[in-house]
């Protein structure tokens, strides 16, 4: 049974989750949905700033709610982290971008070295993502994933500024 057919885009819940529907798009649903955040970040970046406790603020907001979205819609569908869930992509673009100056250079930085962490989950984000389950779960492999995409965005920036 195809676990995708018991997603529904009227339910709100669902609807967010899947990332306005991109986490539905295929292939790469995950890339789809950390796609559909860039203008979410832009927005959020421009009237905040990223170096506002506003912004921050925003992302904690975004991920105690993303653990509610993302464990309510795997438990409707009866799948785990199903891959079209992608409001943690989302939350970890955010949380790649935490206080880079916003460009589009900025943002496709983050962008690709969020991907990256988030594919090739290095250690710990794959032991969490094997062991911590639910929403919480769900969420926090992509928060990992993006803190250490911050942070390397910040080092490879000090670098060529440095330069």
């Amino acid at each position: 049974m195809n676990q995708s057919n018991n997603f529904q885009l009227n339910n709100p819940v669902h609807f967010l989750a899947l990332g306005f529907g991109s986490g539905l798009l295929k292939p790469a649903p995950g890339t789809w949905g950390t796609l559909a955040g860039v203008p979410l970040v832009w927005l959020a970046s421009s009237l905040l700033t990223t170096h506002s406790i506003g912004f921050l603020s925003l992302i904690v907001l975004g991920c105690v709610i993303g653990i509610y979205l993302c464990g309510q819609t795997a438990r409707d569908v009866g799948v785990h982290d199903h891959g079209a869930i992608v409001w943690d992509e989302i939350m970890g673009l955010f949380i790649a971008m935490l206080w880079l100056p916003l460009s589009w250079k900025t943002l496709v930085l983050a962008f690709v070295l969020f991907r990256l962490f988030d594919i090739l989950k290095p250690w710990p984000i794959s032991w969490l993502d094997k062991h911590v389950h639910g929403g919480v779960g769900i969420m926090l492999d992509d928060v990992i994933a993006g803190l250490m995409a911050c942070g390397v965005a910040h080092l490879v920036l000090r670098l060529i500024y440095a330069a």
